[in-house]
């Protein structure tokens, strides 16, 4: 198809002869995802579809009695602004909540707005510089607190203020304001034209008149962090963290017959195949998060009939970083200290070896089974971002050649050395059996080629943690090699900052950084920074597929699989689940029938 005939299909969507689905099937086929072929329509003027394709079908609020959600990682904070992983992201979205959220095929459907932002309705300025929002009337925090437009420009100075802290000022990357309009009408101007309208829209919101006091260096006092108070459908109860959130039905929520449930318990801890169980065959349990299981397991799990596993896709890749920085030494006082060199991973013959030695088949196979799909690329859909240009390799000879030849000899025992120094490294991720079978394999292959793996595994609740305290983080990443997986948007924007260098992780962020192995490269942030103002769809692809080649060839990150969202649901249990946004992204709409 070339250009013509697309502004031909173009035309007539927005002229009514062809229906927005119809475009989007027919984008598909070419390979063109739905989230970019919706973009497509809503840069040439065409409006975004504005119902959900779920249908509630609650009929007042409240009688649905308790909802039960495991999370086998357990949220350990309410403050979405500092939740660095997903599980306290989920813990405070039954409270707190975004401007909008990713339904099932990635499109944006309002929350606290009251439309998605379009070239039809005025909302996303034709010269790219800047996207207004207009917000829903009536709505009110859970003390009775009227939301507005100030809360918006607030959550954008809370989270871009240094001294906060904060896991989200990326999401604002680009934008050198957020203005009120009026009450309810704020407007993101952009340091320059963007294709990304929808900067931070779906970041959960808390309340100004709660956190202002505590912007800054206070952040990590505010009572909400622990005891928050939202516009969500469900009010707090009571939080363990690591262990339990309780709410309760939000009588005034801004929804109606909203929500089902009159209250709801989110238990953390246990392991992925216990929550797996405890809703697939016992059915104690509505809802398991991230279901990180052996497939043949989950098959003879849902053999009872008590519950369904839902496949939901995503860009989601588990990787493996390596480490660009010294975990072992200090500089400044700091462990792994941006300005430090990994004294051996910093060798691109043993980064290639250690790439060569991960069986990412075998693991597909043998491991991950319909959960995992076997990839060379960091960057993993929407299908215009995938690269072609890598492949997978596994090659435990290869491996042997390249540290022959770069010098690392085979001493006692069979361990490489050089110059003293043994070929010895820490791979840590957190507990899950899928995890620890991914690490024995990978253990079992770099031994073959005289690099030895030292195991180390870490309670979920604080790997994913943004404890300072906690030396075993993933922010603070002391330790050689580390695995785990990064939800995301299907825009990559925000993933790809993984590798930008301004996101480095260390103490100065409070080791809030995005990049947490360290690594930074020039010609990468050149890319990423040509990415924020290209408006040309094609064109910005291209860019972030050399932004995958780079990063993958020079070996500081290992993908291993594409994830698609796996969860458990019970038999009666309907909910609007979306790989491409938080789990409880919809828990307003969320019933049992």
């Amino acid at each position: 198809m070339n250009e013509r005939d697309l502004h031909d299909l173009i035309r007539c969507v927005r002229s009514g002869r062809m229906p927005r689905r119809d475009f989007i099937q027919r984008m598909a086929a070419l390979g063109v995802s739905a989230p970019l072929a919706s973009m497509m329509l809503s840069h040439h003027g065409v409006a975004r579809a504005q119902t959900p394709p779920f249908a509630y079908k609650g009929t007042k609020r409240g009688g649905g009695g308790v909802l039960k959600a495991l999370l086998w990682q357990g949220p350990t904070l309410l403050n979405p602004h500092f939740a660095n992983g997903t599980k306290d992201q989920l813990g405070s979205r039954p409270f707190y909540e975004p401007l909008a959220r990713l339904d099932y095929d990635g499109e944006h459907v309002p929350v606290l707005a009251a439309e998605i932002p379009s070239r039809a309705n005025g909302g996303i300025a034709a010269d790219g510089r800047s996207t207004t929002w207009k917000l829903k009337r009536g709505v009110t925090w859970h003390d009775g607190a009227p939301f507005s437009a100030d809360d918006v420009v607030f959550n954008w100075q809370f989270a871009t203020d240094p001294a906060t802290g904060a896991f989200t000022p990326g999401a604002y990357t680009n934008v050198k304001a957020v203005e009120k309009i009026d009450s309810h009408t704020v407007r993101l101007v952009f340091d320059k034209p963007t294709p990304l309208w929808q900067r931070a829209s779906t970041l959960q919101m808390i309340p100004k008149h709660l956190f202002a006091q505590y912007q800054g260096a206070r952040s990590r006092e505010a009572p909400g962090n622990l005891k928050p108070v939202g516009t969500g459908p469900y009010r707090f109860v009571e939080f363990k963290p690591g262990d339990l959130v309780r709410g309760e039905l939000n009588p005034n929520y801004h929804l109606p017959n909203r929500p089902f449930f009159d209250t709801i318990e989110i238990k953390g801890g246990g392991d992925a195949t216990s929550a797996a169980r405890a809703v697939l065959q016992t059915g104690e349990y509505d809802y398991a998060w991230n279901i990180l299981v052996e497939d043949e397991v989950l098959k003879r799990m849902e053999d009872s009939g008590k519950g369904r596993v839902l496949f939901n896709p995503t860009g989601t890749t588990e990787f493996i970083q390596l480490n660009a920085a010294d975990p072992n030494t200090e500089v400044d006082g700091e462990r792994a200290h941006p300005k430090s060199r990994h004294p051996v991973l910093s060798e691109p013959a043993v980064r290639q070896a250690l790439a060569l030695l991960l069986d990412r088949r075998g693991i597909q196979d043998f491991v991950y089974g319909r959960a995992g799909i076997a990839t060379p690329n960091i960057l993993n859909n929407p299908a215009q971002f995938n690269s072609s240009n890598l492949k997978l390799e596994f090659s435990i000879e290869k491996a042997n050649a390249l540290l022959d030849a770069a010098g690392w000899k085979r001493g006692p025992g069979g361990v490489r050395e050089k110059d003293g120094r043994k070929l010895r490294l820490l791979y840590q991720t957190s507990i899950n059996a899928v995890r620890q079978k991914v690490q024995a394999i990978y253990k079992q292959a770099c031994a073959k080629a005289g690099v030895e793996l030292e195991l180390k595994t870490v309670t979920p609740s604080v790997f994913f943690s943004s404890d300072m305290g906690n030396p075993d983080t993933n922010g603070k990443f002391w330790a050689d090699l580390q695995m785990f997986a990064f939800t995301r948007e299907p825009d990559p924007d925000r993933f790809m900052q993984l590798w930008a260098s301004w996101e480095v992780s260390s103490k100065a962020n409070k080791w809030q950084g995005l990049n947490q192995a360290r690594w930074s490269n020039d010609e990468y942030d050149r890319l990423f920074r040509a990415s924020e103002t290209e408006l040309d769809p094609v064109k910005r692809a291209a860019l972030f597929i050399r932004m995958n080649d780079l990063v993958c060839r020079e070996g500081h990150v290992l993908p291993v699989v594409i994830r698609p969202d796996v969860a458990a649901l019970g038999r009666t249990v309907q909910a609007p689940l979306s790989g491409w946004d938080l789990g409880f992204s919809g828990i307003h709409e969320w019933y049992r029938e």
